[in-house]
């Protein structure tokens, strides 16, 4: 792994096997990871609420390959992805992506338990599901056995039936839409009002196409793969076209076996 932006001293040297930049020729560890993808701090007026995406996209834009993003990732990529989580109060995902991925509860990281309990975190990150009509499996793991209640963000009109169901299995719903659908800015209300202020959400593609319109994104976290695809996946994200296209900064990169790991943030951010 090597930091390529921002650029410092340590970016530009050599390292002992060959290569430049910060980190090469070595795993970098969780703590290290981490540290690069901190959330902002508070500011004078307490936490408030920061939604950061995880995506993965090919070289010509898949964001899956047979409808899954495992194909297209990395081991690297799959430690940053645990990092994300462990550093989240929540991390919130729409029910196509669960019921393709076959979601399974967050678990406890003893390797982030002492930074997650200095920071009033819970031991593992609860699981938002954003779902309109609630056509859920809610026998499976992370609804009956989640270390923390996995929550069910849909809307004030969704089905009085569906709603006891999940909620009988053990999930807490939250009204965060005035009709069916879910509204992303009261998405993100309801959950800070929750306390869970550090958000991750990591798609799907519609989902994160929803955010984007709605103009609550905070933070890309990118991974470009260097793969070729072809076909007719998604990219990572969906839906209506915004009217003006929102500029996020480059805040980072790093690099790993062709892998490229970038943060963009809001370009009007300061980090």
């Amino acid at each position: 792994m090597r930091r390529l932006f921002p650029v410092t001293d340590e970016t530009a040297a050599p390292a002992p096997g060959g290569g430049s930049g910060e980190g090469a020729g070595r795993e970098w560890s969780l703590a290290e990871l981490a540290a690069a993808y901190a959330y902002p701090e508070p500011g004078p007026g307490g936490p408030v609420p920061w939604l950061r995406a995880n995506m993965v996209s090919t070289l010509d834009g898949a964001a899956q390959h047979d409808g899954r993003s495992q194909p297209i990732s990395s081991a690297t990529d799959m430690r940053i992805f645990g990092t994300l989580r462990a550093l989240a109060d929540v991390v919130v995902v729409g029910a196509e992506t669960v019921r393709k991925e076959g979601y399974r509860p967050a678990r406890a990281r003893e390797d982030f338990a002492a930074l997650r309990e200095a920071a009033g975190q819970r031991p593992a990150p609860a699981i938002a599901v954003v779902t309109a009509s609630l056509d859920l499996d809610f026998s499976l793991p992370l609804f009956t056995s989640p270390l923390v209640p996995t929550l069910v963000l849909t809307g004030a009109a969704a089905d009085p039936g569906r709603i006891a169901t999940a909620e009988k299995a053990g999930a807490r719903v939250v009204t965060a839409g005035d009709g069916i659908g879910v509204d992303p800015a009261r998405a993100v209300r309801a959950l800070a009002d929750l306390g869970h202020t550090r958000l991750l959400t990591e798609g799907g593609p519609r989902l994160l196409g929803q955010m984007a319109a709605a103009d609550v994104l905070d933070e890309l976290c990118l991974t470009l793969s260097p793969m070729l695809t072809a076909g007719e996946a998604q990219r990572i994200a969906g839906g209506p076209a915004v009217t003006v296209p929102h500029r996020f900064g480059l805040v980072s990169m790093l690099e790993e076996d062709g892998f490229l790991f970038t943060r963009y943030g809001r370009s009007r951010t300061a980090y």
